[in-house]
């Protein structure tokens, strides 16, 4: 029964994307109608509002965006900003489970006065609906730091959508890099479903809440062996089981039982849930 209440709202209201002129050829990004997504679409929507919900430190947003929120938004960079207490967005964080160092990108999109104001001023030209651009050769901002740090990453494509105050001035503004070939008909539309819970799971976490729960106490002494962490750092750099394999000259074989023994020790299921536990543990820092 949820689920068809989910799809006639759907239905009610039909996706409104702006596509740049210099993002090259599209294949039609809004194109369907939201009341005939399947099932398992809606299924893993209502799973990430469920996501989003639980939401109250940095390493849960780490969690859910790298995690869950991927079955709908394919991305491999996702960048957050916030306005306070002033015109610019000032508080910036990134989130990737790609070789990515987050302070770096979080200084480039504070620094750059090409590419991300070109995103803001296309996202208010379109009524603060999401937009889609491309940081490629192809694009009039692709000199910019940024765009060319996006390019490297082999992340081109952008969608970004934000929040606005009753004043129409952005508060969050959330920018996805994709790989061109990540980017579906339906990323777009995604995006603007999500944003609302993904605006408000990031502010919550900017909130210095009591660290009473014992999910954010520190990691017991030898919990992980020195090997372990070593591992752990580079699954969080973003290597494969080969890769650290080669790194540590090890089999990656080796390296596979190392990683089924962190996640049994974290009590997680898979990589980026160890990533984001070892975070909140303080055994990984960013």
């Amino acid at each position: 029964m949820l689920i068809d209440d989910v799809r006639q709202t759907l239905a009610q209201h039909p996706p409104s994307v702006h596509v740049q002129q210099d993002a090259g050829p599209q294949e039609n990004v809004a194109a369907g109608n939201p009341d005939r997504l399947a099932s398992l679409d809606l299924e893993s929507f209502l799973l990430n509002l469920d996501g989003a919900l639980k939401v109250r430190a940095r390493h849960q947003l780490f969690s859910w965006t790298q995690g869950a929120l991927q079955s709908l938004i394919q991305h491999e960079l996702l960048i957050c900003a916030l306005r306070n207490d002033g015109p610019a967005l000032r508080i910036v964080d990134s989130f990737s489970t790609v070789p990515a160092e987050p302070a770096h990108f979080n200084e480039l999109f504070r620094q750059d006065v090409s590419l991300v104001p070109h995103i803001i001023k296309s996202w208010e030209e379109n009524h603060c609906q999401p937009v889609i651009c491309d940081t490629g050769e192809a694009s009039h901002c692709a000199g910019s730091a940024l765009a060319r740090e996006l390019t490297r990453m082999g992340a081109s494509r952008i969608v970004a959508h934000g929040t606005h105050d009753t004043a129409g001035q952005v508060v969050t503004f959330f920018t996805f890099a994709c790989r061109p070939g990540a980017l579906g008909s339906r990323t777009a539309y995604f995006v603007e479903l999500v944003v609302p819970f993904l605006h408000a799971a990031w502010v919550r976490t900017q909130i210095n809440w009591h660290a009473s729960s014992a999910s954010v106490k520190p990691a017991t002494p030898g919990m992980l062996t020195s090997r372990e962490r070593e591992i752990l750092d580079w699954i969080y750099r973003g290597k494969s089981n080969i890769e650290i394999g080669m790194i540590l000259k090890i089999s990656s074989l080796t390296v596979k039982n190392h990683v089924q023994k962190i996640l049994r020790k974290l009590d997680v299921l898979n990589r980026t849930q160890a990533v984001g536990k070892a975070l909140a543990l303080r055994i990984l820092s960013i």
